[in-house]
C-alpha cells in the first residue's frame, strides 16, 4: 500500500510540475502600453469606420488565413521599422495596431515600438483578430 501512495504521489508532483512548465511561457499582452490608447473590439470598428489604418504585426502564416479588411501587413519580425511605417503614414496619423489576441506580444511591443520612434496617434488593439472575427465585422 505504501509503494503504492509513493508512486501516486511522485505521479502528482509530476503532473504539477508539468503543468507548471506548459504556462511558464504562456504570456498575457499587457493591457495598456504608454503612449497609446487600448481600444475595445467596439472603438476599434468606430475607428475602422472612420478610415484610420489597421496595421497586422503578425506572421505571413495568420495574415494569409484571414485580417482586417484593408489592413496592412507590418511583420514585427520581418518588416516593422520605423521607415516601413512612415512610408505608410505620417507620425501623427492615427494607427489601429493589432495582433492574434492577449496571448499575442506582438501588438503591444509593434505598439510600444511606434511610440519610441515618435508615433503620436497610436491604438493598441489588444483582443486583435480573434474578437474582430468573432463580432463579425469586415476581413478578407
Amino acid at each position: 500500500m505504501k509503494k503504492i501512495l509513493n508512486v501516486c504521489l511522485i505521479a502528482i508532483v509530476c503532473t504539477l510540475f508539468s503543468v507548471q512548465i506548459a504556462f511558464a511561457g504562456d504570456k498575457i499582452s499587457p493591457m495598456t502600453v504608454d503612449g497609446a490608447k487600448t481600444v475595445t473590439t467596439e472603438e476599434a470598428k468606430k475607428l475602422f469606420d472612420d478610415g484610420v489604418l489597421f496595421i497586422d504585426v503578425r506572421k505571413d502564416k495568420d495574415w494569409n488565413a484571414g485580417r482586417v479588411a484593408d489592413a496592412i501587413q507590418l511583420n514585427i519580425k520581418t518588416t516593422l521599422s520605423e521607415e516601413t511605417m512612415s512610408a505608410e503614414m505620417k507620425k501623427g496619423d492615427p494607427a489601429v495596431i493589432y495582433c492574434n489576441g492577449e496571448r499575442c506580444m506582438r501588438s503591444s511591443n509593434a505598439a510600444k515600438k511606434a511610440v519610441s520612434w515618435g508615433f503620436t496617434n497610436i491604438y493598441y488593439y489588444r483582443d486583435g483578430f480573434p474578437a474582430w472575427k468573432s463580432a463579425g465585422y469586415p476581413a478578407e
